[in-house]
């Protein structure tokens, strides 16, 4: 299949394309600052200014499936009105470029995968969320509604689409994990606030590999969580993780001080949401690494 990637630098993209490249798919990103020579046997770069036209790369290429991976960061800077209007902007620009791209070119693709967060739902400390549950209310809910709507008008072009609503990717390459072990590397791990907010985890091959799930089953439309199927509390990450690393688990951090340090961008580890990845068992998705013990084994050794 001919793919093409936005946000292909990011954490996710980078591991997706690699992955689908290796497995025989062509792989194009559209980059910023596109490479002039890729190495030989990488994915393509071309820029946005490419995409589109009579004589851009969708006019030239006939691509199969677009997946929309592109977005600041959320967890990269204090929650300025400035750096909010940034993370909801580099998101609505993507989708705006991509679907206006797709609407010009009569070389449509198949399926359109636009990326979300389980931040959609809001946070709970009870209450289970799957792809049936509503909306939140707060900032992180309000982005993810005005991302996964960014791209809705590609469903009335005849072209499936599917929202894929991640949860905290597990990676050592970067991401939330990497910050997570910190303490435990200066022997001061513990728990952040109460300990008792849920964390839905999912593992970066299993993200990656959920998403070829999705390309592959064409009975798959609409939300689909991609998270493991055994969310835990912070408590028992912070306790998985010690375990694994043999360090101990004694020093909490208050969440005042959170706060301080933080400001609102302090929900990311204060709050959480149990989240159940309902399509993808339905639809028979097996998981590589389904527990965390053997989640942080896998990366950690």
């Amino acid at each position: 299949m001919n793919i093409l990637i936005s946000g292909g630098s990011g954490l996710i993209g980078q591991a997706l394309s690699e992955y689908l490249h290796a497995n025989g798919d062509e792989v194009t990103i559209i980059s910023r600052t596109p490479k002039k020579a890729v190495e030989s046997g990488k994915p393509q770069e071309i820029s946005w200014d490419d995409l589109s036209g009579p004589n851009g790369f969708l006019s030239r290429k006939i691509v199969d499936v677009v997946i929309n991976l592109a977005g600041e960061n959320i967890g990269s800077g204090r929650w300025t009105a400035k750096r909010k209007e940034k993370i909801l902007e580099s998101r609505l620009f993507a989708s705006e470029m991509l679907v206006n791209a797709i609407r010009q070119t009569a070389n449509k693709p198949g399926l359109f995968i636009q990326s979300s967060a389980i931040g959609y739902y809001g946070t709970d400390k009870e209450q289970p969320f799957d792809e049936t549950s509503p909306p939140g209310n707060d900032f992180l809910a309000g982005v993810a509604q005005k991302w996964e709507s960014s791209s809705l008008v590609i469903e009335e072009m005849s072209i499936r689409r599917v929202v894929i609503r991640t949860g905290v990717v597990l990676s050592i390459q970067g991401g939330a994990l990497p910050r997570m072990l910190l303490p435990f590397h200066f022997f001061i791990g513990g728990p952040l606030g109460t300990g008792r907010q849920w964390v839905s985890w999912i593992h970066i091959e299993d993200e990656i590999r959920a998403i070829k799930h999705v390309i592959d089953k064409k009975s798959i439309s609409g939300a689909v969580n991609l998270t493991s199927p055994n969310p835990v509390t912070n408590a028992e990450f912070g306790r998985t993780i010690s375990r694994v690393m043999k360090r101990p688990y004694w020093l909490p951090v208050p969440a005042f001080a959170l706060n301080t340090v933080l400001g609102e961008m302090s929900v990311l580890v204060l709050e959480g949401q149990k989240v159940r990845p309902g399509k993808l068992e339905e639809t028979g998705f097996k998981y590589s690494f389904p527990n965390l013990g053997e989640a942080l084994q896998d990366l950690l050794s």
